[in-house]
């Protein structure tokens, strides 16, 4: 799988460039599904932000208002009640997952309990595009501050890169680099600050940051 991980989507043309890179074709050419699942984790978010996600609205201009081919659902909470044999075929057609923000642990949690997890390594050429949490739970870990989500054991996540990522820079009052230095002195692992002029991607185990923004290396 080859990873666009990011804080606000795909916000400049260095991104752009990069995500036309990773899917091979033009956007215009590629088949999405936009995975909502995580938005359910967060007290921030609820119908009105999933409905404004899937109908591609003007506030998600950078992710599902970009253009695509064709737009589906993938909603993770209903995969187990349907059956692989229904919901895998879909995923493997799709030329790139959008993975949209909210709990990074709520949404791993049904990345596992869906099965979408133990498929992830068999979807060579697929894209994945993460906002926020759609990127956080990729990592090792996101540490306490991002956890949302009251059933949440702890604060780990897919560890699928070994780096943590503390998203949204700047863009709120709490996120700031005082405040990303103390949030990665604890995690353990490397981490990324970043904010929504920037992505990185990962590719083969190659790990590249994408900006034209602000983003640093902690640890």
């Amino acid at each position: 799988m080859k990873l666009l991980l990011t804080s606000g989507g795909v916000t400049n043309p260095r991104i752009r460039s990069a995500l036309d890179d990773l899917l091979g074709k033009p956007v215009a050419e590629s088949h999405a599904l936009v995975v909502p699942t995580a938005q359910w984790g967060h007290p921030m978010c609820g119908p009105g932000s999933v409905r404004g996600l899937v109908a591609a609205e003007p506030t998600f201009r950078h992710f599902t208002g970009l253009g695509w081919a064709s737009l589906g659902v993938l909603e993770l909470t209903a995969l187990p009640t349907i059956g692989a044999d229904r919901w895998v075929p879909w995923v493997r057609e799709a030329d790139v997952l959008l993975v949209d923000g909210g709990d990074a642990t709520y949404l791993c949690h049904w990345m596992r309990a869906s099965g979408l997890a133990d498929l992830l390594p068999s979807l060579h050429d697929t894209v994945w595009v993460g906002v926020s949490a759609g990127s956080m739970v990729m990592t090792p870990r996101i540490g306490e501050l991002f956890v949302e989500w009251p059933s949440a054991v702890d604060d780990r996540t897919l560890g699928v890169v070994d780096f943590s990522i503390f998203p949204h820079l700047d863009a709120f009052p709490t996120n700031t680099m005082a405040e990303a230095e103390r949030w990665a002195a604890d995690l353990g692992n490397p981490a990324y600050a970043i904010d929504e002029q920037t992505a990185i991607t990962v590719v083969d185990g190659t790990v590249e940051v994408v900006s034209e923004g602000r983003w640093t290396r902690l640890g």
